[in-house]
Order: C-alpha cells, then structure tokens, then sequence
C-alpha cells in the first residue's frame, strides 16, 4: 500500500509551526544575536542588542509573542518521494492550520485585500498563505517550513534587472544601496538574503530561500559564498547599526542562492529579514509522527 499523508496533521502542524515561529526564535538566530552583542563597541548598539536578548527571553520564558506583527504566513512545503497525496488537499490543510493559529491563540490579523483593505481577521486571503511547493530527494515524509514575514523587512524587497557589464561590482554596489536606502526600518541587525540569475520572479523567489538557511551557513559553491562574506563585511562597516542608531552590527548574515541565467542579462534580488529571523519546520510522516526543528 502506498504512504499517505493525512491532510488533518498538516492542518494540526501548520498551526503549530505559526505559533511556534513566533515564540521560539531559532537556536543560530539566537548565537547570533548574542555573539553581535558581545562584539559591539558602540553602547548604544550594545544596549539595543541587550534588550532584544532580553525580549526573546521573557517571550520564550513567559509564552509570548517576541513582536506583535505575525507578519504575512510564508509556508514551504516539500514533498517526499514514494507518497500518495491530495495536493489541493494539502493546501487546504495549510490554510485552515492558519486560521486556526489566528483565530484560537489568537494572533494579530495582518492579511487584507489590496484594494479596499477588507481583513477577514484570519491572516488567510485570496492566495494567502504564501505557499510555495518542492519535490524531495529523500523518500517517506512532507517537510513543512514556515515564516512569519513582517512588513517592515518585507517592504525592504528591491529587484534589479542587471547586464553581464555590470559584474560583480554591479551586484555588490546595488545590494549595498538596498540596505543602506532600508535604513532602520526592517528593524536591523538584518539577514540580508539575495538571490542571484534566473528570471525576474526567480531572483525574488531565491532571495527568500537564501533566508531560510541556518544564519551564518555559507552557500556551498566557494565563489558564493565569498561574496557572502565580503558583502557582510561591507555592510556592517556602514555603521548603521542596530535599529539604524549607529553600531558595528547592521546585518547578522548575508546569504545568496542562485540559478543560471540568460547570456544578456544578470538579475539581482535582495530581501531583508528582521533581527528575529523567524522560521520553524516540521517532517509529517504517514504513521503520524510529526518531528519539530528550524
């Protein structure tokens, strides 16, 4: 008999990750922050850095929220060989796992219309979770990710049509504006995710992968993840620092993903994340175990 997947667990799990991506921050996230705090000269910087520490303490210790804005849901889920599934199904279960989050914790409701600004007070709409799927390597399980992405690092996307002219310094000239042109407003120290080639939407698409990954984890292809470092160097040497009041820490890392691209041109995506660097997964089995992580 083929495995299947009960579309009532993913339900039961999307609604956990949700809350959990608001409560728990993830360990590298954590390090993070604590290793730019023991570092930073600046006092004013250092203190900003201490009281973050200190609210992702009391939220976890007390059972909050660590920041009011639960953001617009961003779910990833990634199929498993040797399944059997409803698709349609599983995207129901998602959606229904968000508003069960919203309406039973309950969360802020930050999800509306464009147009006429209606909110259903579910933080679910008209292609809202943000669901985007993928296929495993691996056999036997659904792997659902999810983000909560406020809107102060999501207004702070930008997308850059380069040409191969531009080279390199094109890329890191334009990734250098787009953090100093944000400002305090994606409430820094950011991640800084980039994503490099493909197409238009694609660049976008990879911008936000790049801000899965563990902070600090280098993209393995060496040439990559040189420029990821080299970008984080420059980008902290601006001093705009914690919340944009000055400091040595502006970002806690820079992470690219990247796809081949067409010979005429080199688009460039940028993405900022805030300095709680949300996120929370889970592997659903068909035997109904349910394994949580970052």
């Amino acid at each position: 008999m083929t495995a299947t997947i009960d579309p009532k667990l993913v339900t039961q799990t999307a609604k956990e990750l949700y809350i959990r991506a608001l409560k728990v921050l993830p360990p590298d996230v954590k390090a993070a922050l604590a290793h730019a705090h023991e570092r930073e000269r600046h006092p004013r910087a250092r203190e900003i850095l201490g009281v973050m520490l200190k609210n992702v303490e009391v939220a976890e210790t007390r059972g909050l929220l660590v920041c009011q804005d639960t953001g617009t849901p961003v779910y990833k889920l990634r199929i498993g060989r040797g399944l059997a599934y409803d698709g349609p199904a599983l995207l129901a279960a998602i959606v229904e796992g968000v508003k069960q989050a919203t309406l039973e914790h309950p969360l802020r409701s930050s999800v509306c219309h464009p147009i006429d600004r209606t909110n259903p007070q579910t933080n679910t709409g008209h292609r809202i979770p943000m669901v985007d799927v993928e296929f495993l390597e691996e056999s036997g399980y659904v792997e659902l990710k999810m983000m909560p992405k406020g809107s102060g690092s999501e207004n702070m996307s930008f997308l850059k049509m380069l040409t191969p002219a531009d080279g390199l310094n094109g890329i890191k000239r334009f990734v250098l504006e787009c953090v100093v042109n944000a400002g305090g407003k994606p409430c820094p120290p950011t991640l800084v995710g980039i994503g490099l080639g493909g197409t238009s939407d694609l660049a976008m698409k990879l911008a936000k992968e790049a801000i899965w990954r563990p902070v600090g984890t280098p993209n393995p292809d060496p040439a990559i993840a040189a420029l990821e470092a080299e970008l984080l160097e420059a980008i902290n040497a601006l001093g705009l620092g914690p919340m944009g009041l000055g400091g040595d820490t502006t970002a806690l890392a820079v992470q690219i993903e990247y796809a081949h691209t067409h010979i005429t041109q080199n688009p460039v995506a940028v993405t900022l994340q805030c300095w709680r660097g949300e996120r929370a997964m889970a592997r659903i089995y068909p035997d109904g175990r349910v394994e949580h992580g970052f």
